[in-house]
């Protein structure tokens, strides 16, 4: 099996850097391609691409702006190989990634996997914070975490594969983002192919992201899932609410408080110092507790009231999610 690693790149040279470097640790003995797909970019990576070219055997492609979706669908069209492994840009991979994946589909194959994300030590107090939310099992990043049934998974494309006949049959991304990836998945499902969790084969996913864009990216991640239930409506479920519940049930309680009446605002506040401890138990620190307390509310507050904005245009009024929404949508 030839594995083509395939990486879009938006103005991302420094990151492109960190990781190629880890790949060229890779203790993979078999030969693997890197496609990286410069995306429009402003600041290519061509310079730092150089520096690996001895050591890795590398595809550079630069091609017009057109988005990560369109980007990945290039890059595989362009690849050589019969396995394709999708990576962003701001992901370091383990030594041993390529082996596991290597191991686990000899063991039982699958034509399209997804895989959980850690965090460094080296990481940021902010982008471990961050980590946490979006992989705890306590949050709704439980999914990204490994939580989600591992033989119905659906692969997030930072760290996904997907064989050459499945992107063949699927015609790979479609040009929504972010949810493109359960897209793809829900597609591949629909065209008779599995999707499965392959839990070893994890990468340090750094999140170069601050509060602010933290918060945009969580409420483009909620207003994207009503457009899919929309479009799959034999896939929807009722934990997809449950950000939007989280909140609404949040300031109800705080409004029961003018009554007096605060047990369901004590139950909010035990949730957050299960957080708080779990964090700091995990992060082995007391500040990344406190500052995981603001990437969940961030998480829900943002995911939430986005559901709740596309639940009402998309599912209520029937608007056309391309016009609700036009900056969900690359133009290909």
């Amino acid at each position: 099996m030839h594995f083509s690693l395939i990486i879009p790149v938006y103005n991302r040279p420094d990151e492109v850097d960190e990781l190629l470097e880890s790949l060229a640790k890779t203790t993979y003995q078999n030969d693997f391609e890197i496609v990286i797909v410069e995306d429009g970019s402003t600041v290519p990576c061509g310079e730092v691409i150089q520096k690996y070219m001895a050591q890795l055997n590398i595809a550079y492609f630069y091609k017009e702006n057109s988005g990560p979706g369109d980007s990945r669908n290039y890059g595989m069209a362009k690849a050589s190989g019969d396995y394709f492994i999708i990576f962003d840009s701001d992901c370091i991979i383990p030594a041993q990634y390529l082996d596991e994946v290597d191991k686990a589909l000899k063991q039982d194959y699958v034509d399209c996997f997804g895989g959980p994300d850690k965090a460094l030590d080296s990481f940021s107090d902010i982008q471990k914070a961050i980590n946490f939310a979006m992989t705890s099992f306590l949050t709704t990043g439980g999914i990204r975490g490994g939580s989600e049934k591992i033989g119905k998974f659906q692969p997030r494309s930072f760290n996904m594969g997907l064989s050459r006949k499945a992107f063949e049959a699927s015609k790979g991304f479609g040009n929504i983002h972010p949810g493109e990836d359960p897209d793809l998945s829900i597609r591949l499902w629909n065209l008779g192919f599995e999707t499965r969790l392959f839990s070893k084969a994890f990468v340090y996913h750094k999140r170069r992201i601050d509060w602010d864009k933290f918060s945009v990216q969580v409420s483009k991640f909620g207003k994207a899932r009503p457009i899919l239930n929309s479009w799959y409506p034999e896939h929807n479920k009722l934990t997809f609410f449950f950000p939007t519940a989280f909140i609404l049930g949040f300031f109800l309680s705080v409004a029961l408080l003018l009554l007096t009446f605060d047990y369901f605002l004590q139950l909010y506040m035990l949730y957050f110092f299960i957080l708080f401890v779990t964090s700091s138990i995990q992060n082995r620190s007391v500040r990344i507790g406190y500052l995981s307390l603001i990437a969940v509310w961030k998480q829900f507050y943002g995911y939430g009231l986005g559901f709740l904005e596309s639940y009402i245009k998309v599912i209520v009024l029937k608007r056309q999610p391309q016009v609700a929404f036009p900056y969900l949508f690359f133009k290909k």
